[in-house]
């Protein structure tokens, strides 16, 4: 067997490595992966197709499928009689530099930047990898668990029932069935005081947040938001142009001081039930300080309540919106964590006063659609199946973080208490594990990602200087083996990046 079939074999032989995939699109991913990492170095000579279906015992055919989808996106190339060579990929990106889909050079000979400043901010800090399907990724739901067979019978049946009104956009903030049970859902498990009128129906957290910024803050108005803060939504303010000003978060949540509060804010974003990522949840103390402040600086409260569903001991925590006698707060919430992410559907609770102007802007600035989905699922709700399904993932979910907080004080063992600590919040879709202030976490999470696995460095969540330093870990999408296995692995990269 040659050096190539062999580095080929040793990839795809890993329990972990694109297991779903058909196996054409396997060993593509896994040459992919080997030229990337210069394992298949430039000019390599790749074996036959013949030989390298013998020695991995697949079918030729599906050899060479996958050597022409190299070979089509520049990977590989051939030469009639010699065979199959690794492509010079720096060559390749040069040439691309210098070709067409290049920046044109300005007067003075430099490229010009394909991006406003607004773009260059905001992709400054690329969030698209970290919901990868990886081990630990933080955030990420185990979608698997969905019932699929249950909900392909509920859209069959609207689809049957083929009613012309749910093609439409839907100019009305949302099926009307399924505001309705949203309405009775928050009321009875998040004390939110809602009227049916007051839901909106949106594409999810990210489109609720970015209506609120275009309808409720001017450009250049100030933006409260807690430090460390959600990435998402950081990203939307600034897309807007809104200047943000970080406030400390501690123990008890967003902690407001005099230099904070001699700001003027237009929005003020919190997630008080559990806050991301520290895992803090706002004290009753602060929940009414808070909204004094919204009050006596005409400021609007966006509640961002992402994982409600997910409170592993207790009664889920009441929302700060029912807790507000002045109508300041707008209530957001998702059916991507506890359904699936492609369904794209959230829900925001906005202030009678302004029912109107934002079920106008929804239709007019987003044009929401999805009528039929939006039907199943409030059928799915209807019909307890909701209410089913949270309690099953909750259950999976609470045994999957026991169980990854076990693995890791074994063995992290006696660090615990010396600088390496790890979260208990009883909620959530991630634990964190801090560390030391002067560890590097950064580092650490790039040393982790060598061992495949996903976890998210603390610090890179600040706005301001970081004021702890830590791992996030999610444990939702991690099988109980895998949660073992690499819980183990990511233990001894924290071991090796607080020894001193």
């Amino acid at each position: 067997m040659s050096p190539a079939s062999e580095l080929l074999s040793a990839t795809l032989a890993q329990p972990d490595f694109h297991p779903r995939l058909p196996r054409q699109r396997r060993l593509y991913e896994a040459a992919k992966t080997a030229i990337h990492q210069n394992q298949l170095g430039a000019g390599n000579k790749l074996p036959s197709s013949r030989d390298l279906a013998r020695d991995l015992g697949i079918a030729r055919n599906t050899v060479i499928a996958a050597f022409e989808q190299l070979a089509a996106e520049g990977y590989v190339t051939s030469a009639p009689g010699s065979g199959t060579y690794v492509a010079d990929l720096q060559e390749l990106s040069a040439g691309m530099r210098h070709g067409a889909g290049a920046a044109a050079p300005d007067a003075g000979g430099r490229a010009a930047a394909p991006l406003s400043r607004r773009g260059q901010e905001i992709t400054a800090f690329a969030a698209g990898p970290r919901f990868e399907i990886q081990p630990f990724a933080p955030g990420d739901a185990d979608f698997s668990s969905f019932p699929f067979k249950l909900w392909q019978r509920l859209q069959n049946r609207v689809w049957r029932e083929a009613r012309a009104d749910l093609l439409d956009y839907g100019q009305s903030g949302g099926h009307l069935p399924l505001r309705q049970a949203i309405t009775e859902y928050l009321r009875i498990s998040r004390s939110v005081k809602v009227s049916v009128e007051q839901v909106m129906i949106t594409a999810g957290t990210q489109q609720s947040l970015d209506l609120c910024a275009q309808l409720l803050a001017d450009v250049g108005g100030t933006a409260w938001v807690e430090d460390p803060c959600y990435w998402g939504a950081r990203r939307v303010f600034q897309a807007r142009d809104l200047l943000l000003h970080p406030i400390t978060v501690d123990a008890h949540g967003m902690a407001l001081g005099a230099d904070d509060l001699a700001s003027d804010p237009r929005l003020i974003y919190v997630t008080p039930s559990h806050q991301y990522p520290t895992g803090a949840v706002m004290s009753l103390a602060r929940r009414r300080e808070l909204l004094d402040v919204a009050v006596r600086k005409n400021a609007w409260i966006l509640e961002d309540d992402y994982d409600s569903e997910f409170r592993y001991t207790g009664r889920p925590l009441a929302a700060l919106q029912g807790l507000d006698t002045d109508n300041r707060v707008l209530y957001m919430g998702t059916f991507s964590k506890v359904l699936y992410p492609g369904i794209k559907i959230g829900y925001l609770v906005v202030p009678p006063a302004l029912i109107e102007a934002f079920k106008s802007a929804l239709y007019d600035l987003q044009r929401p659609g999805q009528l039929m989905v939006q039907a199943a699922l409030a059928d799915f709700i209807a019909l307890g199946h909701f209410s089913t399904h949270v309690r099953k993932i909750r259950q999976i979910y609470g045994a999957r973080r026991e169980l990854l907080r076990r693995t890791l004080l074994a063995q992290l063992g006696p660090r615990e208490g010396h600088g390496v600590r790890i979260s208990s919040e009883e909620s959530g879709l991630h634990l964190v594990v801090e560390l030391p202030d002067w560890a590097d976490d950064v580092a650490l999470a790039r040393l982790a990602a060598e061992s495949a696995i996903q976890v998210k460095a603390l610090s890179t969540y600040y706005l301001a200087a970081p004021l702890r330093r830590g791992l996030l870990v999610g444990y939702a999408y991690v099988t109980p083996e895998k949660i073992v296995y690499y819980g183990k692995l990511l233990a001894a990269v924290i071991q090796s990046g607080v020894r001193r």
